[in-house]
C-alpha cells in the first residue's frame, strides 16, 4: 500500500470513527446500538430452507427438484439462491433500504448475503445487479441493488460490473397481483447487456427480493445474448 492509499484509508477510519461517535448505529430491528443489524436480530431472520425450487427457489411443502412452474416452463437462468423468506423483519429491512433512504443497510445485508454465496459454494467471475431505470434512479436518488452488490463485491474480492446491464424500457413496477406471465410479459426486453464486460463470464447477478423470477430471467437473458457463460441470481429474499 502506497503513502495515497495509507493516508486515504486513514482518513476513511477516522471518519467512520467520528460518525460512529456522533451519529451510533442502531440495530434496525430492535434499537441496540452497535450495528446496523444487530447480530442476535440477525440469528432471528427467516432463513430460506429446503425444500425449495432447484431453479427458482420457490419454498415447496416436500421435496422435489422442480416447482410447478419451473416444470411447466423453466426460467431461463442457471439458477436463483436467496438466504431469506421475504417475511416478518425482513420485509420491514428491505422495505427500508428500498423507500426510505436506508442505504447503510445494504452492507450487513450484503455481508449476509456473501456468506451465503460461500455457503451455496456458488462460482461467480463479475458481480452485476438489476438496473433501475434512469428515471425511476434519479427519483430514488440511488439503485439499492447495486448497494447490495457493492457490498457483496468487496466482501467476496469480486469486481461488480454495475454498467454491464441496462434498462432500457422504464416497466410498471412488479406487483404482486399480477400473475408469473403477465410479469414476464412486463419486462420482456426490458435490459441490454455491455459485451465487453461480460462475455465469457460467470454473472452473479444482484436484486434485493426475487416473487416469481421473471425480472432476473429478463437479465439473464440479456447477459447470455450478450456472451456470458452463466448467470446465477442471488437475492436478498425470497417471496414464498
Amino acid at each position: 500500500m502506497n503513502l495515497s492509499s495509507s493516508f486515504s484509508h486513514a482518513a476513511s477510519r477516522i471518519t467512520e470513527a467520528t460518525l460512529d461517535l456522533l451519529f451510533p448505529k442502531q440495530c434496525y430491528v430492535c434499537s441496540r446500538h452497535g450495528q446496523f443489524i444487530c447480530d442476535p436480530c440477525q440469528k432471528d431472520l427467516p432463513r430460506l430452507r429446503p425444500p425449495y425450487c432447484s431453479l427458482c427457489a420457490q419454498p415447496e411443502k416436500r421435496m422435489t427438484r422442480f416447482c410447478r412452474h419451473c416444470q411447466e416452463r423453466p426460467l431461463e437462468i442457471d439458477g436463483v439462491r436467496a438466504p431469506f423468506l421475504m417475511d416478518g423483519p425482513l420485509r420491514n429491512i428491505v422495505h427500508a433500504l428500498k423507500y426510505q433512504g436506508l442505504r447503510a443497510l445494504a452492507q450487513p445485508m450484503g455481508h449476509l448475503m456473501a456468506s451465503y454465496y460461500l455457503q451455496e459454494e456458488l462460482s461467480a467471475e463479475v458481480v452485476v445487479p438489476v438496473p433501475l431505470h434512469p428515471r425511476k434512479e434519479r427519483e430514488r436518488g440511488y439503485n439499492q441493488s447495486a448497494l447490495l452488490a457493492r457490498a457483496i463485491g468487496n466482501s467476496l474480492g469480486l469486481p461488480v460490473e454495475a454498467q454491464a446491464l441496462r434498462r432500457v424500457r422504464n416497466t410498471p413496477s412488479q406487483a404482486r397481483s399480477i400473475s408469473s406471465e403477465e410479469r414476464r410479459v412486463n419486462v420482456d426486453k426490458a435490459f441490454a447487456a455491455e459485451a465487453t464486460l461480460v462475455e465469457g463470464k460467470c454473472i452473479l447477478l444482484i436484486d434485493d427480493v426475487c416473487t416469481t423470477g421473471s425480472t432476473l430471467e429478463a437479465c439473464a437473458i440479456a447477459l447470455r445474448d450478450a456472451g456470458a457463460s452463466t448467470v446465477w441470481g442471488l437475492t436478498l429474499a425470497r417471496e414464498a
